[in-house]
């Protein structure tokens, strides 16, 4: 099994003025609920894949993060996430943010390893890093002072998500599903539209 040592820093309201995590970033986020419009957004994580999460601990009072939304918005950078769906949406609601060049890990596990029908974070780690990471505050309460064991959570969330992307990009390269994956993620603003307009079902479906 890897070990590794993680470097956790917590940041009230922003991350850093003089804070690089270079052109390919991981991003999650944690909220009170799945409920965009009820459920506020609590905290933003960002790694830079060198071992190190940033939790940014927002202030629900009025949600100004100038540097990272100007990380997100950036087209330049690319942004990791495992289930963007939902952390995109409570971004644009409440960070009056677009999170632009979007990866997503889990739309890619879908269309890589059809060979099976888990696609959790927690299944990826253990497959692509050999990593047995515990969920067991996936349902917690982010919204007041964070324990060691929920920032570690958090922590976990991104840090392994450059490693699982680029194993997954490789599949999908190889089994030439790669531009099918790229379509996906174009589609991928749109669904999260949908979603902040109460769209929750297939639009496709009979």
């Amino acid at each position: 099994m890897l070990k590794m040592s993680i470097e956790i820093k917590l940041h009230k309201n922003d991350l850093p003025d003089d804070l690089d995590l270079g052109n390919v970033i991981a991003v999650d986020g944690e909220f009170m609920g799945l409920n965009v419009r009820r459920d506020p957004l609590c905290l933003i994580q960002v790694s830079s894949g060198n071992s190190d999460a940033h939790i940014v601990q927002l202030d629900r009072s009025k949600y100004e993060a100038p540097n990272l939304s100007k990380i997100l918005n950036n087209s330049n950078i690319i942004k990791i996430f495992h289930y963007g769906r939902a952390d995109i949406a409570h971004i644009k609601y409440y960070l009056k943010t677009e999170t632009n060049n979007i990866f997503d890990t889990k739309i890619a596990s879908k269309l890589a390893r059809s060979y099976s029908d888990s696609h959790s974070l927690k299944t990826l780690i253990k497959e692509f890093v050999n990593v047995d990471i515990s969920k067991q505050f996936q349902s917690s309460d982010f919204g007041g002072d964070l324990t060691p064991a929920q920032m570690k959570y958090c922590a976990n969330d991104v840090i392994y998500l450059h490693k699982i992307h680029n194993e997954l990009n490789n599949i999908l390269i190889r089994e030439k599903r790669i531009d099918l994956y790229k379509d996906c993620l174009k589609f991928l603003k749109t669904r999260v539209e949908l979603d902040l307009a109460f769209f929750k079902d297939d639009i496709w479906s009979h």
